[in-house]
């Protein structure tokens, strides 16, 4: 059946873009659920039920998907297991802990805004890698939303450069920075996103239970677990499920930007939560969101 163009670009079939927009629409709600549960119980024991609820969702996905894959010979066998592993873990594990240390450390609100800056972080890879059609303008839009990422961070106030405020905001721009690295490799490896994340979130969950235990954490009963368990399995599981799917039939990656219609839904919830941003990070949230519409743009024409 022939493809019908869905986007401006006439790049992406529907399937794609259907599923980058179900990723997006899980991942909006994450940061608004994520403040909720923070609230009340320590990052270890939120991400704890985030892994189970993940692993339990991509061990689903792997049942339905039938026939084991073959086994190669080691040490090719080893080889080739070991790339994407170590591309499931930082995309999975290393995106998700990053983020949620930043959430329980800044203003979830902010370091929900630095954290997703992981789309012009792909366009700067795309600008160093790739060939783009007009380099300096995906260059300029990026480095905008860079800047928008200081005004977000300092906010008007002089504490935000404080030593735990900083871990804090650090900790969110290293997610984006895993996160930026997942979305450019899953598409270009030959794995099944299922194949690809099942094995990090069975080491996520190994190492929040480990964290929970030394820690204190007991389990959450009641409202909170649902809501645990939700993150698990829809923005970490199916949403990373989905933003895979998207990648790999997009074939290079061109709907990474869809990825900013993220940090514009969740603040718009989050804002509605009562969240808060002051002038100068409310300049900061423009030119980020801005920055990554334009590279969206951008990238389309191209």
């Amino acid at each position: 059946m022939a493809e019908r163009p869905e986007a401006p670009s006439g790049t992406a079939s529907a399937a794609p873009l259907a599923f980058a927009l179900g990723a997006v629409a899980l991942w909006a709600t994450n940061a608004l659920v994520g403040k909720t549960l923070l609230a009340n119980h320590p990052v270890s024991q939120v991400q704890f039920l985030q892994f189970c609820g993940a692993a339990l969702v991509f061990a689903l996905i792997r049942l339905a998907g039938g026939a084991a894959p073959t086994a190669l010979p080691w040490p090719a066998g080893l080889a080739a297991t070991l790339g994407p592993f170590a591309v499931g873990f930082i995309g999975l594990v290393g995106t998700m802990v990053l983020q949620y240390l930043a959430f329980a450390s800044v203003p979830v609100i902010e370091a929900n805004l630095v954290a997703y800056t992981w789309p012009l972080m792909v366009a700067a890879a795309v600008i160093v890698l790739g060939r783009p059609r007009r380099p300096l303008l995906l260059g300029l839009a990026a480095a905008l939303g860079f800047v928008g990422v200081a005004l977000v961070i300092s906010g008007g106030r002089a504490h935000a450069w404080s030593g735990g405020s900083l871990a804090g905001y650090a900790a969110a721009f290293g997610s984006a920075m895993c996160m930026a690295l997942y979305s450019i490799a899953v598409g270009r490896l030959a794995v099944s996103p299922d194949r690809l994340l099942l094995p990090s979130a069975l080491i996520g969950v190994a190492l929040t239970f480990a964290w929970s235990l030394y820690v204190g954490a007991s389990v959450p009963a009641g409202t909170d677990l649902l809501l645990g368990l939700y993150l698990g399995a829809g923005p970490m599981g199916l949403g990373y499920y989905f933003w895979s799917r998207a990648l790999k039939l997009d074939q290079g990656g061109r709907l990474a930007v869809v990825a900013y219609l993220t940090p514009i839904a969740s603040t718009l919830l989050l804002a509605l939560s009562g969240e808060s941003l002051s002038m100068t990070a409310i300049a900061g949230a423009v030119l980020v969101i801005g920055s990554c519409i334009a590279v969206g743009i951008e990238r389309s024409e191209a």
